[in-house]
């Protein structure tokens, strides 16, 4: 009797602390002092009902998974490494197929928005695989995790969970029904909930605007994402660099900061190869380990500062870049398919 009602007495304590399945506390998360408070934010300022979120909370399960996954980025490795799975022969197969199966919505996309068909290719099949890897992680305990787990990233996180039990309110779903990355990524283009908010359009028409199903919705979003951000119809994205002897640690650390023109990199020493692109135009300078200790040097331009506004690293920028050339190149120039020849019969001997 003792034990039962010690165990009794301990309840509430050890149901607060029940822990998921991937080692971080789970049940009742209503009652975490940082949750509560967000909870009474999303209260005092959208009139939420209090007791659907901390019923939400409830449910919701933080995953240390995610935790691993935001501490080893893919895009940390070298270029090198890293661009074969993007620039693999059937990341253009399935590239061109995808563009010949949805020709009219990227011709209607380019004409009202100015992005190029190769480009809205590229992000979808990067992001999705045009569908098929939407996430296995539910979008609640994605962004829960990491807002109130992962203290480097948590305000902008919590900014984004805001955005999704926002984005479910208003689109009537169950924000437990929806799945993403471990970022909390959603649909073909993967957008981020504050960016599905801001950016997802309904293309076609039929009143919704559906990233998770609808082709024609997910080419007109990332098109339009694209377009907000200032995307310059026919401008270059990248030029190759020669760098003169000088140092240029400083130089690369201002990654995305399109501060000088090409012009002005050329009086600091560093040269574009291609002199027919207008010395005005604003350019950063990045490199790439193309095999162990060599590196090639480039300038990205203002397109490939817009490429970095969906993931803000140099090898996503330019594998999108480069992956959808090679789908263009591709599109326009089919690569022939093998002649299959057929060896000759052979010539049965009479029989004596």
């Amino acid at each position: 009797m003792q034990t039962l009602k010690a165990v009794l007495l301990a309840a509430p304590w050890i149901l607060s602390q029940i822990v998921s399945a991937d080692g971080l506390t789970a049940s009742r998360m209503s009652e975490r002092d940082d949750i509560r408070a967000f909870i009474q934010t999303m209260v005092a300022k959208h009139d939420m009902d209090q007791q659907k979120l901390e019923d939400l909370f409830d449910a919701t399960n933080l995953r240390s998974s995610i935790i691993d996954a935001l501490d080893r980025p893919a895009t940390s490795r070298a270029w090198y490494q890293f661009s074969p799975g993007f620039l693999s022969a059937a990341k253009v197969r399935s590239g061109v197929a995808f563009w010949r199966e949805q020709e009219s919505w990227l011709t209607k996309a380019k004409l009202k928005f100015g992005v190029p068909e190769e480009i809205i290719v590229a992000i979808i099949g990067i992001e999705s695989a045009y569908g098929k890897n939407l996430g296995r992680f539910r979008t609640m305990d994605a962004l829960t995790t990491i807002a109130f787990e992962y203290p480097r990233r948590s305000d902008y996180f919590r900014q984004e969970l805001e955005q999704f039990l926002l984005l479910a309110q208003e689109e009537n779903v169950d924000p437990l029904s929806l799945y993403s990355s471990y970022a909390g990524a959603m649909g073909w283009p993967q957008f981020m909930p504050s960016s599905f908010r801001n950016y997802a359009v309904d293309f076609d028409g039929d009143g919704e605007r559906n990233i998770w199903q609808n082709p024609a919705d997910v080419i007109g979003s990332v098109a339009y994402y694209f377009a907000k951000f200032g995307w310059q119809t026919g401008a270059p994205i990248v030029t190759p660099a020669q760098p003169g002897d000088i140092d240029l640690e400083p130089l690369l650390a201002e990654r995305f900061e399109l501060k000088r023109s090409l012009d002005e990199w050329q009086q600091l020493g560093i040269t574009r190869l291609d002199q027919s692109i207008n010395g005005d135009n604003k350019a950063s300078l990045f490199r790439l380990e193309s095999e162990p200790g060599k590196y090639s040097y480039w300038f990205g331009l203002q397109n490939f500062y817009i490429i970095s506004r969906y993931n803000k690293s140099v090898h996503y920028s330019m594998a999108v870049t480069q992956l959808a050339a090679l789908i263009r190149a591709e599109y326009l120039n089919p690569t022939p398919s093998p002649q299959v020849t057929q060896a000759a019969p052979k010539k049965l001997k009479a029989r004596r």
